[in-house]
C-alpha cells in the first residue's frame, strides 16, 4: 500500500520550462522551479511542511497577541496555536485539507470553506489560484464573506527564497524597499514604528545578508510606476536572481531569515511573506479589512526568476 504523503495530494502545474507543485495540506505551494532551478526552498513530498513553506496564511497572517480580541462588541479568543509565546499564529487554514475547484496544465485553483469557530465565529469562502505564465508566478487569493455577519480578515503568504545552490543566504544581495520598521517585542508582537535609516535591516539599496538576522515586519513600501512593490533576492555575481512583487493590496512585507528553523534548513532561504495587514491586527486594526456580508476582497503577488 502506498503511504500517503504529509501534504496530501500533489497538483503539478508547467509552463514551459517552469513547474510548480501545490499540495492539498494547506492549499500551499510546495516548490517553484524555472529553467531547472529551484526558486523556493521548498520541502520534499514525504516531508511535513516545516517553517510554514509555501503555506497561505489566512484570515490573519502573522500573531494575535494572547489569541484574544475585539469586533463590533464581542469579545473572542482564539486557540493558542504558538504557545512559546501564547500567541495565535497564522490563521486557521494551514492545516485544513483545500479541495481542487479548477485544473488546468499551467493553472490550478484550490478552494476552502471555513465554517465559524468559537474564536472565529465567520463564514468566508477562500479560493486561491496558482497560474504560471511566461514571466513567472502568480498568486491570486480571494475570499468572499458567504456569513450574515462582518468579518475581519488578512491574508499572508509564507514563500522562501533560496540560492541556486541551496547554500546559505549570507553571501546573497537583497533589496526590500521598504522605509518602516514595525519594531516588536520578545512576542515578536509590534511596539513601534521606527525609520529602517542606517539601521541593520535597511536592504533600501541591494546589499548583501551577511550576518545580519532578520524576522520584522516592514511597510511604507515603495512601489514602481506600475503599482507593484519589488523584492530582489540575487546572487553576489548577478548569475541568478528572483524577484518576488506585491500589488497593492499587501501594505505589508514580513521578512524572516529563517534562524529559528531546524539545524538543516536554518538560513537556507529568507522568507519575504506579503501581508494585508500587520502583525496583530485583530487587536489593533493596522491593515485589517472589514470583510461584510456578501464582500469579496482580492489580492496578488508573484514571482519573476532571471
Amino acid at each position: 500500500m502506498n503511504t500517503p504523503s504529509p501534504s496530501g495530494e500533489q497538483i503539478e502545474i508547467a509552463h514551459g520550462e517552469q513547474r510548480a507543485v501545490v499540495v492539498e495540506v494547506g492549499g500551499g505551494l510546495r516548490t517553484y522551479t524555472a529553467g531547472g532551478r529551484a526558486i523556493l526552498n521548498g520541502y520534499s513530498q514525504t516531508e511535513m511542511c516545516v517553517g510554514d513553506r509555501g503555506h497561505p496564511l489566512l484570515p490573519w497572517p502573522n500573531r494575535v497577541r494572547d489569541g484574544r480580541y475585539e469586533w463590533e462588541g464581542r469579545s473572542l479568543q482564539l486557540d493558542i496555536s504558538e504557545p512559546e509565546l501564547n500567541n495565535a499564529l497564522h490563521g486557521l487554514t494551514r492545516w485544513r485539507n483545500w479541495r481542487i475547484a479548477e485544473r488546468e496544465p499551467a493553472r490550478v485553483v484550490m478552494e476552502e470553506v471555513l465554517y465559524p469557530t468559537p474564536g472565529y465565529p465567520f463564514s468566508l469562502d477562500l479560493q486561491i489560484t496558482y497560474e504560471l505564465l511566461d514571466d513567472g508566478l502568480v498568486v491570486t487569493t480571494r475570499a468572499r464573506n458567504i456569513g450574515l455577519d462582518a468579518a475581519p480578515y488578512g491574508v499572508g503568504f509564507h514563500p522562501y527564497l533560496q540560492r541556486p545552490d541551496a547554500s546559505l543566504i549570507d553571501a546573497a544581495v537583497l533589496t526590500v524597499p521598504a522605509a518602516v520598521e514595525l519594531v516588536a517585542d520578545e512576542r515578536l508582537v509590534p511596539l513601534s514604528r521606527e525609520s529602517v535609516a542606517a539601521g541593520a535591516c535597511d536592504f533600501r539599496a541591494p546589499r548583501a545578508i551577511g550576518d545580519v538576522v532578520i524576522d520584522a515586519c516592514f511597510t511604507d513600501l515603495v512601489r514602481d510606476a506600475d503599482g507593484l512593490v519589488r523584492f530582489v533576492f540575487a546572487e553576489p555575481d548577478g548569475s541568478a536572481r528572483s524577484v518576488i512583487w506585491f500589488d497593492d493590496s499587501y501594505p505589508y512585507v514580513m521578512v524572516y531569515t529563517a534562524d529559528t528553523l531546524p539545524p538543516a534548513e536554518r538560513r537556507r532561504g529568507v522568507a519575504i511573506e506579503p501581508m494585508t495587514c500587520a502583525p496583530n491586527a485583530f487587536q489593533t486594526g493596522e491593515g485589517l479589512v472589514r470583510l461584510g456580508p456578501g464582500d469579496t476582497h482580492q489580492a496578488r503577488w508573484g514571482i519573476n526568476a532571471g
